[in-house]
Formats: structure tokens, C-alpha cells, sequence
């Protein structure tokens, strides 16, 4: 297992490389000078040379991609010129906040996807098997924003139990805070619900009817039994892979739940960043959700073991 870990890490390297070149690349393809966009609407002359030479935009390109990589392997973003702080900084007072929310809508979605599936699949034909099929198509359908609009009516202006947007610290004050993030939460976890229903639905059809699935329950074991120690075992390979990927992408931030619910988070940061042209801002967090990718493709991929001893042993 050490030496499977450590082959993976080795391909992670090089691919942690190519992903920073392809950030800084695409991000010099965007239009307009980004000293003249910062230097605001009179654009003085000194202010756009002193910007050109703290950006380093005076200085070759495979130079100017040095300085950046220089940084970033010491840890340093760089420094957002609109807000006049650290990039790190900022992604670490934004960060807590989205993995709280990505967590909270990852545990939605298990809760409904996962127990879903399992009754599709083991009812296949029947009511509960379409029903499902009809929640997880509503689900697939319906817009984030739309949702979450509608849930502001219901909860919050109607019968006034949950607030409308807005976001407090747990280690303020927990409560308040359950009750703001709770919409968000299903909202986001409502359309990975539906995915991770159809998947594990597939994989435990596929499971069900294998031999060893029929060989449990030839030998009197109960039905209980067969389908959550044998069945759904083997049917968490694509379950984790899309978890991981699900989770991934709600690390990289929310954006219109976000922006529909007041939450600061990474959605807005990045919203911002490329609205006002902080290309340290959109470099560093675009970097910080491509590293998180692999990191949990990683992860996923530790799971598998975990999960199916005979990935283990080969």
C-alpha cells in the first residue's frame, strides 16, 4: 500500500505543474492591461508604471511565471491590490466557510442519495423504484437558484423559521448559524442527492446479480445482511469516486447558492476577484481548488482500498 502511495503522489508532482502553468497561461489570455484596470478611471501614467513594475508585467513571460511559481512554493499567493491583503489570507478566512457548507450539503446527499438508491435498486419495477427515479429526475432539473428562492419564501418569509440569508460563525453562535446554512445546504445537496441515486442505484443492480450475491443468500443469510455487508460494499467504488468529485466541487465554491444566500465563501471570492480583475486572487483560488482535485482523487482512491480488499491485494 506504501509503495502504491508513493507511485501516486510521484504522478501528482508533475501534474500539480502542469496545472500552475495552464493557470498562469490562461490567465495572461484575458483582455485588457491589468495595470491600467487597477489603476482606475484617471489611469495616471505613474500609478500604471509603478503597478507594471510590482506586477512584474514589464518582464518576460516565462519570467514573470517564474516569480509567481517562486511564491507559490513559499506560500505566498500573492497580494489582492483591491483589498490590500494577503491572498493566503484570504483563503483563509473564506475557506472555513465552504468546506462547513460543502460538508453539510455532502452529508444531505449521502443521507438522501445513498438510502434511495439501495431501495430503487432492491425494488426494481415496483412504486418505490419509479418514485425514486421521479425525485432524483427533480432533482437533476431543478436550478439552485430557483430553489433556494423558493425555500426563502416558504422558511423565511412565510412562516419565518429559518433566516433569509446572511452567515455567522459557529464558535459565535452555533444555532444561528445551523439555521443559516441549512437551505444553502440542501439546495446544493438536493442535485448531488439525485446524481448519487442514479449511480448507486446502477452499481448495486450490477452487484445484486453477481454470484456471490446469490451464494449469500442461497446459504440463508438474512436480506438485511446480503445487501449492506455484501452488496453495497462492493457497489462503493463509483460511489467514492463521484463523492470525491462532488466534494471537489463544492470546495471550489457555490456560486449562485452562495450569492442567493449571502454567504461569503469561495463563490463570491472568486465573483469578485474576476469581476474587479484581482488576478492574484482568481490565480491563488483557482490553484488552491486544482490542488484540492488531486488531493482528493487521492483520498479516493485510499478509500477503494479501504473499501475492496481485492484492489488491496492487487
Amino acid at each position: 500500500m506504501l509503495s502504491y502511495l508513493l507511485r501516486r503522489i510521484a504522478t501528482i508532482v508533475p501534474t500539480l505543474v502542469f496545472v500552475t502553468i495552464l493557470i498562469f497561461g490562461l490567465q495572461q489570455l484575458l483582455p485588457g492591461d491589468p495595470a491600467v484596470v487597477l489603476a482606475g478611471e484617471e489611469r495616471d501614467p505613474n500609478v500604471v508604471a509603478y503597478l507594471r513594475q510590482k506586477l512584474h508585467l514589464d518582464e518576460p513571460l516565462p519570467v514573470r511565471y517564474g516569480y509567481w511559481l517562486k511564491g507559490v512554493l513559499h506560500g505566498d499567493l500573492g497580494e489582492s491590490l483591491r483589498m490590500q491583503k494577503p491572498v493566503t489570507a484570504l483563503i483563509a478566512e473564506k475557506l472555513p466557510v465552504t468546506i462547513e457548507l460543502a460538508c453539510l450539503a455532502l452529508v444531505v446527499a449521502l443521507a438522501i442519495g445513498i438510502p434511495a438508491g439501495i431501495v430503487s435498486a432492491v425494488k426494481r419495477g415496483t412504486a418505490w423504484d419509479y418514485a425514486a427515479n421521479a425525485v432524483a429526475l427533480w432533482g437533476l432539473s431543478t436550478p439552485n437558484f430557483w430553489l433556494g428562492i423558493l425555500l426563502i419564501l416558504l422558511f423565511s418569509v412565510t412562516l419565518g423559521w429559518l433566516p433569509a440569508s446572511g452567515y455567522v460563525s459557529p464558535f459565535e453562535d452555533w444555532r444561528t448559524n445551523l439555521a443559516s446554512m441549512i437551505m444553502p445546504a440542501f439546495v446544493l445537496g438536493n442535485a448531488i442527492a439525485a446524481v448519487l441515486m442514479r449511480h448507486t442505484r446502477s452499481a448495486m443492480l450490477q452487484v445484486l446479480s453477481s454470484e456471490y450475491v446469490r451464494t449469500a443468500r442461497a446459504k440463508g443469510l438474512a436480506e438485511r445482511n446480503v445487501i449492506l455487508k455484501h452488496a453495497l460494499r462492493n457497489a462503493l467504488i463509483p460511489i467514492i469516486t463521484l463523492g470525491a468529485l462532488e466534494l471537489g466541487t463544492l470546495l471550489s465554491g457555490a456560486v449562485l447558492t452562495e450569492q442567493v444566500f449571502t454567504i461569503p465563501g469561495f463563490g463570491k471570492l472568486i465573483v469578485d476577484a474576476v469581476f474587479n480583475r484581482d488576478y492574484a486572487v482568481v490565480q491563488g483560488v483557482v490553484l488552491f481548488t486544482a490542488t484540492a482535485y488531486i488531493v482528493l482523487n487521492l483520498l479516493a482512491d485510499i478509500a477503494y482500498m479501504l473499501a475492496n480488499p481485492r484492489i488491496r491485494l492487487r
